[in-house]
């Protein structure tokens, strides 16, 4: 069990949160959406969201800003933060616009919120654990898409709280946060997608 704990730091990494929202999204309102407008966001996403930050880390680990893709120092994680920022409002300006991606379109204004949450902290020698911000914010749009939608699927929810304490078991076992971080995280990444819930559902 030590040995795969681990694993799934790598593959709930904050990085592809993203992608699995739209595509959970995308999911749940199949009907609304034709597959070329579904390619079309999921390539937005791609780009936009996980691209774009893996070129911008390779750049700042040849110029020794960042030395992991843990991004494990407070004090290198300010840039990339703020680069996330922009990032996330340029998707909710310009690509997942609230006309058309409601749902989606909080989402990312939460974990706009979140990563401008996160970055405030950093500049107080704060660390939030980035996996648990990402995880629980992820679990909560799960849960509120489930109610919006009135889908009446437990299995959902179930998944993403036990994803959920996997994630912080992960963390620990890799000994990258105390619990007091994973907690600042767990908070950090729910009450902005709470606050943004009262909008949508």
């Amino acid at each position: 069990m030590k040995k795969i704990l681990p694993l799934f730091s790598y593959i709930l990494h904050p990085i592809f949160i993203s992608m699995y929202a739209t595509l959970f999204y995308l999911y749940c309102k199949e009907d609304i959406f034709t597959n070329r407008e579904k390619y079309y966001v999921l390539f937005q996403i791609l780009i936009i969201t996980i691209l774009v930050p893996i070129l911008f880390f390779m750049l700042l680990r040849s110029t020794g800003h960042v030395k992991s893709v843990m991004v494990p120092e407070t004090s290198q994680r300010q840039i990339p933060l703020l680069l996330q920022c922009f990032l996330y409002i340029l998707l909710v300006k310009r690509s997942i616009v609230i006309a058309r991606y409601p749902e989606l379109h909080f989402f990312f204004l939460g974990a706009l919120f979140s990563t401008i949450i996160a970055l405030i902290l950093s500049f107080f020698k704060i660390k939030a654990s980035l996996h648990m911000m990402a995880i629980s914010g992820l679990a909560l749009f799960v849960i509120g898409l489930n109610i919006h939608l009135k889908m009446q699927n437990p299995y959902w929810t179930a998944l993403l709280v036990l994803l959920t304490g996997v994630v912080a078991s992960s963390r620990l076992e890799m000994e990258a946060h105390t619990n007091k971080e994973l907690i600042i995280g767990l908070l950090a990444g729910v009450f902005p997608q709470i606050l943004f819930l009262y909008l949508w559902l």
